[in-house]
C-alpha cells in the first residue's frame, strides 16, 4: 500500500462507528480495484481457504507457523492461501464477513469494532495468548508507566490503531482522550518517531527486532510486561463454526498452525529459515541473527504460560473478559460483550491433537544452512529484553 504521512499539525484522530465503516469500505473498495495486482483473489470468493493479514505485507517472521506448516505438510491436502489485507488493518474482519476471505487476523480492538458494528464473527484461535502491542521511544526517553505520556502524541501506522492503544492507555489509568495521536502512515511511522516527530509510536514483539535490523535504535514499554490483555486472533464467519463440514476443516487448519507453532518452539533457527526460504527479502533485511531474534520474540507472545493453557491458540477467557469490560467502560463498545458468545475455545483440543513425537523428530533433525546454524540462541536470550525499560 502506499506511504502516507499526515502532514498537519498533531491532534487527535477519534475512531468511531461510521470511522470504522468508512475505512473498511475503502478498504473493500481498493481490495476490488487492485484485487488483480497487489492483492489477487481477495475481491472475489474466497477458494482456496483463504487467510488475510491485518499488515500491509506478508514479507515478515509474523507468520511463521504457517510457512513451517506449508513447508512440511502439516495442512495435509488442504487448499490454503495467505494474502495481505491493507494496512489499516480493519480490512481483515471486514472481508471475512463478506465472504471475500475465510479467516482474518485483528487485534482486540479490531475485533470489538467488528462486534459493536454487527459482523457476526467469532474468534477461534488466540495466536496472541500475551499482549503482542509495546510502546517505542527515542533513546534515553522511554516510561515505565503509560501515565507519562498523557498528553503526549503517539504515532500510529494507521488511524485504525488507536482501537488497540485506547484501552491499554485506560487499563494503565490514563485517560484515552488525553492522547493525541498522529497517523503518520504504513511503513514510515518508525522512522517519523525516530526522526524527532512524536513522543512514542505503537510497536509490537517481532517488529522490535526489523526495526533493530533497520537502524532503528528505540526503548521499548512492554505489552508483555505490564498488560493482561490478550493479543491477535483468529476469526471466523459464525456459519462457518455451525456448519459440521465446515467445523472439521477448521479443526484440521488449525491443527496445521499448532504444529507449525510447535516446531517453531522446538527450533527456532529451522523456523526463521523456513521464512526465509519463502521470502528471501525477510533474510535480507534481518540477516539470521536478528530474523531468529524477531521470530523469538513472536514465539514468547504466541506461546505465552502453557502451565495456564490448554494449548495452542486457547483463550484465556479472564483477558478478553478485561479487555471487553475495559471497551465499555471507556464507551469504544456501546453496549456489553458477551464473551461467550464471540470466543470459543472449541477447537482448541482437535487442533491440538497431533503427533507430538513426528514435529519433535522433524525440528531435532531439521539441516541447518551453515549462517543459521552460527546463530547464538543463548546470546539472543539474554537480550531478549534488553531495549525493554523497567
Amino acid at each position: 500500500m502506499t506511504d502516507r504521512r499526515q502532514t498537519q499539525s498533531p491532534g487527535r484522530t477519534r475512531m468511531s462507528r461510521r470511522t470504522f465503516l468508512e475505512v473498511t469500505a475503502s478498504g473493500a473498495v481498493v481490495a476490488t480495484a487492485l484485487g488483480a495486482g497487489l492483492m489477487p483473489g481477495i475481491a472475489r470468493a474466497a477458494k482456496p481457504f483463504t487467510w488475510i493479514s491485518p499488515r500491509g505485507t506478508l514479507e515478515v517472521l509474523d507468520d511463521y507457523p504457517y510457512w513451517v506448516g506449508k513447508a512440511l505438510g502439516y495442512f495435509g491436502d488442504l487448499d490454503t492461501k495467505m494474502e495481505p489485507g491493507p494496512s489499516d488493518g480493519t480490512a481483515t474482519v471486514k472481508f471475512v464477513a463478506l465472504g471475500q476471505a475465510d479467516m482474518g487476523f485483528p487485534s482486540p480492538g479490531v475485533f470489538s469494532f467488528a462486534i459493536e458494528n454487527g459482523l457476526d464473527l467469532v474468534s477461534v484461535w488466540n495466536m496472541g495468548a500475551v499482549d503482542v502491542f509495546d510502546f517505542a521511544f527515542r533513546p534515553g526517553e522511554g516510561v515505565t508507566d503509560l501515565k507519562q505520556l498523557e498528553g503526549k502524541t503517539v504515532l500510529l501506522g494507521s488511524a485504525a490503531w488507536q482501537a488497540i492503544c485506547d484501552p491499554m492507555f485506560a487499563a494503565a489509568g490514563v485517560d484515552p482522550k488525553s492522547i493525541k495521536y498522529l497517523e503518520a502512515g504504513w511503513p514510515a511511522w518508525g522512522t517519523v518517531l525516530a526522526s524527532g516527530q512524536g513522543d512514542a509510536a505503537l510497536a509490537w514483539e517481532g517488529l522490535r527486532a526489523d526495526w533493530e535490523g533497520k537502524g532503528l535504535k528505540f526503548e521499548y514499554w512492554l505489552g508483555v510486561d505490564h498488560s493482561n490483555f490478550p493479543a491477535n486472533s483468529f476469526v471466523v464467519r459464525r456459519s462457518d463454526v455451525e456448519d459440521a463440514e465446515r467445523h472439521k476443516f477448521l479443526e484440521q487448519y488449525l491443527r496445521g498452525w499448532a504444529m507449525g507453532l510447535e516446531f517453531g518452539h522446538l527450533n527456532p533457527r529451522a523456523a526463521t529459515q523456513l521464512v526465509f526460504e519463502q521470502f528471501p527479502i525477510v533474510k535480507s533485511n534481518l540477516g539470521p541473527e536478528l530474523g531468529t531474534e524477531s521470530m523469538m520474540q513472536l514465539a514468547n507472545v504466541f506461546r505465552g504460560d502453557m502451565s495456564k493453557r490448554n494449548g495452542w491458540g486457547e483463550h484465556e477467557m479472564a483477558r478478553w473478559e478485561l479487555f471487553f469490560k475495559t471497551l465499555s467502560d471507556i464507551g469504544q463498545v456501546k453496549k456489553p460483550v458477551d464473551t461467550a458468545k464471540v470466543i470459543t475455545n472449541e477447537f482448541i483440543g482437535p487442533a491440538n491433537d497431533f503427533d507430538r513425537a513426528k514435529v519433535k523428530a522433524d525440528a531435532d533433525g531439521f539441516k541447518l544452512s551453515a549462517d543459521m546454524a552460527a546463530v547464538d540462541i543463548d546470546a539472543i536470550h539474554k537480550r531478549f529484553f534488553a531495549n525493554a525499560v523497567r
